[in-house]
């Protein structure tokens, strides 16, 4: 059986509010916690502090461990006593695991309540640690976990599992769990959010209420609530996320493209984009912007004429991911840079790997992976369907080996970590058309007659067939023209338009593909507007 444990959070929200995301946040990306724990912040505030507690009780009788953070500050009062004290003692008197961890040395001066506070934990004997920053505190509250789990089920981290953990908390960045009150949960672009909480809890987009979407936000560490206001704000990874512009709150948030003529960078680009959007967004707007400007030659395979890429497209798309998730976004005056050379195609992404990741551990692929922003990395993958754990340099390796192209290139240069994709240059029959692309798959050839073939090679070259056309070529009845369409309809090759005797047929998903290159025109806004330069 999966042991899960239900953490109850518990705080003064206003004063540790970064504290219990980062709490929250180590809970769902650490890979041994995340498969056996989920965090629980009450975060709802009613009209009353007595109904803010019953309703603080309430979440915690449902949950199996207790897990308290104590600052200065005492919190609302609720009687004699505030509303964390309160939930202090229900959860000792419900005989629940106590874990306590106390910010700050003994030395600092606290309220009065907070005190008392204090001298109860000591009075009751609960072990309780002390920590000084979110560093600290991750670690104290991942050892505390891991004792617990290892202790009520017998189940504890592998070695890999514990050295991925220690890695990433020595790695994380304090900008992500940032509680800042720019952005209202309202007016951030409630599609992506849907799309991204869909994806990371298996549902379908429709089936979310606003309630469940406002809450999977919550639980991902992308939106706070002011107990002040009893506003819903984006935390700084909500932003980067799901903010309409998130440069309107952090400049660096932008991906600025530049596609040249030839092989070395110029004063006059041909093609240049200044990226905003939601990240994930923006990624596919950057792929875009790689489709663009890179070559796309016909291949023509069996019965199948293939649009070919220049680069593959899953590598970039890793690469543009990586480069979101694990830049070092304390620096505000540097964006992403994307280049696009006559022969090769670099991203530059700010800030140096983290350590003890380097550039000769990642280039031999033999390194353990952790992530500056564990929460956006986490998130990015939901999106893109990327793991956001694993062997991300090797894939695109791999990706650019089986396209027909060298590995890519890491590098740094000026406080930028690069990642060049080496192209085809004047030898473009070097591509390889990937599997997943052939239309008529070499079981499907099989089935068809040397009549169907030639029909299908008919359709491949662009053309339109009609039943009197195919009567006239192979001198053949109505009926067999009929069951030869028959046919390639069943296997999906072919697609049917029109009726009686305007009745055609052409190569199935041409019609999306060119009303997909329709759209995509329309959407492109020229150079100069909506933020282009």
């Amino acid at each position: 059986m999966t042991a899960t444990l239900r953490i109850f959070v518990s705080s003064v929200q206003k004063e540790l509010e970064d504290e219990r995301l980062i709490v929250q946040n180590l809970v769902s990306t650490d890979p041994f916690l995340s498969a056996h724990c989920v965090s629980v912040l009450y975060e709802i505030e009613p009209a009353s502090p007595t109904k803010a507690l019953d309703g603080c009780l309430e979440a915690l009788g449902g949950c199996n461990v207790y897990l308290l953070i104590v600052g200065i500050q005492y919190g609302t009062l609720v009687g004699e006593i505030s509303i964390t004290h309160a939930e202090y003692r229900r959860a000792k008197e419900s005989g629940i695991p106590v874990l306590a961890f106390i910010k700050g040395e003994r030395h600092v001066k606290r309220e009065e309540g907070t005190v008392a506070l204090l001298a109860e934990l000591n009075t009751d004997g609960p072990k309780y640690k002390r920590f000084g920053n979110v560093i600290e505190l991750q670690k104290e509250v991942r050892a505390a976990l891991v004792k617990l789990l290892r202790d009520r089920f017998g189940i504890a981290p592998t070695s890999d599992e514990n050295e991925i953990a220690e890695q990433t908390i020595e790695a994380t960045s304090l900008f992500e769990s940032r509680s800042l009150n720019r952005v209202r949960w309202k007016d951030l672009d409630l599609t992506v959010a849907r799309s991204l909480i869909s994806v990371a809890e298996k549902q379908k987009p429709d089936e979310l209420t606003n309630e469940d979407l406002l809450a999977g936000a919550m639980l991902r560490g992308l939106v706070w609530r002011d107990a002040v206001s009893d506003e819903h704000y984006a935390t700084a990874a909500g932003i980067v996320l799901l903010a309409r512009d998130p440069s309107a709150v952090f400049p660096q948030c932008r991906i600025l493209a530049d596609a040249y003529r030839s092989t070395e960078p110029d004063g006059d680009p041909r093609d240049h984009e200044d990226i905003r959007g939601p990240m994930p967004l923006a990624i596919e707007r950057a792929i875009d912007f790689i489709d663009r400007n890179t070559r796309h030659p016909m291949r023509i395979v069996g019965l199948n004429r293939v649009r070919l890429d220049e680069y593959p497209v899953d590598g970039l798309r890793e690469a543009l991911v990586n480069a979101a998730a694990h830049r070092q976004y304390e620096d505000a005056g540097r964006k992403i840079l994307l280049e696009v050379f006559a022969d090769r195609v670099v991203l530059s992404s700010p800030g140096l790997p983290p350590k003890p990741i380097t550039l000769a551990s990642l280039r031999k692929g033999k390194y353990r992976p952790c992530s500056r922003n564990p929460v956006l990395a986490q998130c990015l993958s939901y999106f893109h369907r990327i793991e956001e754990r694993g062997s991300g340099f090797r894939r695109m390796r791999e990706q650019m080996l089986d396209h027909g192209l060298d590995q890519p290139l890491l590098g740094t240069e000026m406080g930028y970590f690069q990642v060049t994709f080496p192209g085809p240059a004047d030898n473009i029959e070097r591509l390889r058309v990937p599997e997943k692309r052939l239309l008529v798959t070499p079981t499907a050839e099989a089935q068809l007659n040397e009549r169907q073939r030639k029909m299908m090679q008919w359709l491949v070259e662009g053309k339109e067939l009609t039943s009197r056309q195919c009567e006239a070529e192979f001198g053949v009845t109505r009926p067999i023209t009929a069951g030869d369409f028959g046919k390639l309809l069943k296997l999906g090759l072919v697609e049917k338009l029109g009726a009686g005797r305007s009745t055609r047929y052409r190569l199935s998903g041409l019609g999306e593909s060119l009303n997909n290159r329709k759209v995509d025109s329309l959407n492109r806004k020229p150079r100069g507007q909506g933020g282009d330069k």
